[in-house]
């Protein structure tokens, strides 16, 4: 091994005594305390670097752990939202059900008072179906000739006068209604024997308008009034409410009255009715003897 010359030992002096400073500054600076607290000084600056280094990484790693968690608890929250409206949707269809039947109940008593003030015997029946292509003309009832419906019947609701049996089978009838083109009933303004305005009442094929011909033009009629059943049509009975007055077109003495009636019947959305056991009186046999008088068939 070749001997370093005394010029090379003085260059490296300087770099020992460099290296020999800074490994005591490192003892001394890893030896040191703080006065206050007795903790070294090496590792309050080590923590302090390790402060720089960990604060970004914790910020980034609660930000991602956070953002997984917030789309958890999102689909959480939209699984307890879709419960919750399907929650809703129950008990609104339950509410529903409730008020049809608070409903239903109601028109049932209704006709079970019709039956109490009512001099004929009333046979209520449902309404199970309806001519869709007369949707206002006619009804099928759940009531037959086993019940003791015959032809012709009339049929009624709390309201008033809604149409007549056109057809009978053993377990279901048909109703032609009011608004049945064609129909006609005997009617007169006001209580019978109060009034003289006397005329026939007939349907229009319109759920909500009634026809009043042959009212005399010189007879006062006013809108409001309300019309009746005289009885004289050999179907119904005198004194059941067809409707009221919304429209008249003056007549005079020769011309009569065009008047326009609103049934006393909801006919578009009853549900249930009721059948009126009636048998029209018998005529008496000095009218078939009328050289004039037209033979009932």
């Amino acid at each position: 091994m070749a001997e370093r010359s005394q010029k090379d030992v003085w260059r490296l002096t300087p770099w020992l005594v460099i290296a020999l400073l800074l490994v005591n500054f490192v003892l001394m600076a890893f030896d040191a305390r703080e006065i206050t607290s007795g903790q070294r000084v090496i590792r309050a600056w080590t923590q302090t670097v390790a402060d720089f280094v960990q604060s970004p990484v914790t910020t980034v790693g609660s930000s991602i752990s956070n953002y997984f968690i917030s789309i958890s608890q999102l689909r959480s929250a939209q699984d307890e939202n879709s419960l919750l409206r399907q929650r809703v949707q129950e008990l609104e269809v339950q509410l529903q059900q409730k008020q049809d039947l608070s409903a239903e109940n109601a028109r049932l008593l209704s006709l079970l008072d019709l039956k109490e003030r009512s001099q004929y015997k009333v046979l209520t029946a449902r309404i199970i179906g309806r001519d869709p292509s007369a949707w206002f003309d006619s009804s099928i009832i759940n009531r037959g000739s086993l019940d003791g419906v015959t032809l012709n019947m009339p049929v009624v609701t709390e309201g008033g006068v809604v149409g007549r049996i056109a057809a009978v089978s053993p377990l279901t009838s048909q109703v032609d209604l009011l608004t049945r083109k064609g129909s006609g009933i005997g009617a007169v303004v006001g209580q019978i024997g109060e009034s003289g305005a006397l005329g026939v009442i007939v349907g229009t094929s319109e759920s909500d308008v009634l026809e009043m011909k042959y009212v005399a033009g010189n007879i006062d009629v006013q809108v409001g009034q309300v019309i009746f059943t005289t009885g004289q049509d050999d179907i119904y009975p005198a004194g059941l409410k067809v409707g009221e007055i919304v429209s008249v077109i003056s007549g005079s003495a020769t011309t009569p009255h065009k008047i326009l009636v609103r049934p006393a019947s909801r006919l578009s959305s009853m549900q249930e009715v009721g059948v009126l056991l009636y048998e029209p009186p018998t005529r008496l046999e000095y009218e078939k003897k009328l050289p004039n008088a037209v033979q009932r068939k």
